[in-house]
């Protein structure tokens, strides 16, 4: 389990280079902007030919996830539920929200 935002974007990475399945089809940009100790601004980009993760923005992100990386971390290790953050503003989302209902997949 990472233990800091930069490890679990860096195993998503190498996990995603073989992944098919539970995200065929997700044809998405998601931004994460993470503030606070450890925090950065990573992107995951979905495709049916291209799937990567990369530090870093992207100005056409079609979902951007901004919250705490001590709360994102909570979030991918269960002690933290995502709907929860969402209605308490721990979690905030811009863009298409149907993306960011896709998110559990995405980072599970």
């Amino acid at each position: 389990m990472a233990t800091n935002p930069s490890d679990f974007f860096a195993a998503k990475a190498e996990q995603l280079q073989g992944a098919s399945g539970a995200l065929d089809g997700i044809n998405a940009t998601y931004q994460f902007n993470l503030s606070g100790d450890d925090g950065g601004n990573w992107v995951i980009q979905l495709s049916d030919e291209n799937k990567e993760v990369r530090e870093g923005e992207e100005e056409d992100a079609q979902c951007v996830i901004s919250m705490t990386a001590e709360d994102f971390m909570a979030m991918i290790g269960g002690s933290l539920n995502p709907q929860m953050a969402f209605m308490t503003g721990k979690l905030r989302v811009k863009g298409d929200m149907g993306l960011a209902l896709k998110l559990q997949s995405v980072l599970a």
